[in-house]
């Protein structure tokens, strides 16, 4: 692993114009890697394969369970017809369970309390049989995410194909930075827009010729949410991602499109995923990272 590092280290400082074999394998080698990681990602407690609901609460009194009387329909055969509500107060969710029914709080059994309030960093998880729920807030929204632990698409999942790994989708890139309150407009797939925060721009050549893509700063990384010539076709309608590390000064970093990936919402419709600004809609097709996913395909 030490040397991958060191081989990755001197193509950021100095790349090659053609690669040697041993330095090809390591860029191979650390893209599958990466993939595995992924993949874990994905399959984990909190990953997108068991996602399998997001109920939008609205003000007041939420009944749930399995029973389609219920505002909030959970899975058939999960969960008691009528387990209970979720009672919504301006922004605190508290959850009151019926006569009989228990849920766990890590090591804790409840049968009611609040399970957000407006100060929640992060909701906790409640666990009943094999499903979990937290609640998320998106813009001005208040919703239940749903996890089943025995999730059918859990069950099934089977890898992710990709395009070969080709050293030349992995491009050095200029960061163009903004000032600090610079930001872009991100739309959801619920609609919603906001004003996102971004660093910049990376500007980078690609068979010949010179392309722009916004950033966003996601912790120490830069995010960037793309499409191109082969969205909808080969590669997902709406776009993928790609991380990169924020550059010191003005050195130039790494954008590896070996690594873009789907987002969450090619796996379960359940995912609140955003779109790609018109700004980074490429012109080129990016024939490399994850191809499209199960019935998208």
């Amino acid at each position: 692993m030490r040397y991958v590092l060191l081989v990755l280290t001197l193509f950021a400082c100095n790349p090659p114009k053609e690669l040697t074999q041993e330095e090809r394998e390591a860029h191979q080698q650390e893209v599958e890697t990466w993939y595995e990681k992924r993949v874990a990602d994905l399959k984990a407690p909190n990953g997108w394969l068991n996602l399998v609901g997001l109920h939008w609460l609205e003000s007041g009194i939420n009944t749930f369970g399995s029973d389609y009387s219920n505002a909030l329909v959970f899975p058939q055969g999960k969960i008691a017809p009528q387990a209970g509500y979720f009672l919504v107060k301006e922004n605190t969710v508290s959850l009151v369970l019926n006569k009989g029914i228990k849920a766990t709080i890590g090591k804790d059994t409840i049968t009611a309390g609040v399970i957000f309030h407006a100060d929640s960093t992060r909701a906790p998880q409640v666990q009943l049989g094999d499903l979990r729920w937290n609640i998320i807030k998106r813009d001005t929204k208040l919703g239940v995410r749903l996890r089943d632990d025995n999730a059918d698409a859990l069950k099934q999942f089977s890898g992710i194909e990709r395009y070969p790994v080709l050293p030349e989708y992995r491009v050095e890139a200029t960061l163009e930075r903004g000032d600090s309150t610079r930001t872009i407009e991100i739309t959801n797939v619920l609609g919603q827009t906001t004003p996102q925060p971004s660093p910049g721009t990376l500007v980078f050549r690609l068979n010949g010729s010179t392309y722009r893509l916004d950033a966003l700063q996601e912790g120490d990384e830069l995010f960037i949410i793309f499409a191109d010539a082969t969205s909808g076709t080969e590669t997902y309608g709406a776009g993928r991602f790609v991380y990169t590390q924020i550059p010191i000064g003005n050195e130039k970093v790494i954008l590896d499109f070996n690594k873009a990936y789907n987002p969450p919402c090619v796996f379960t419709p359940y995912a609140t995923c955003p779109l790609p600004p018109r700004q980074n809609v490429l012109p080129i097709a990016i024939q490399a990272g994850e191809k499209n996913y199960g019935s998208e395909l």
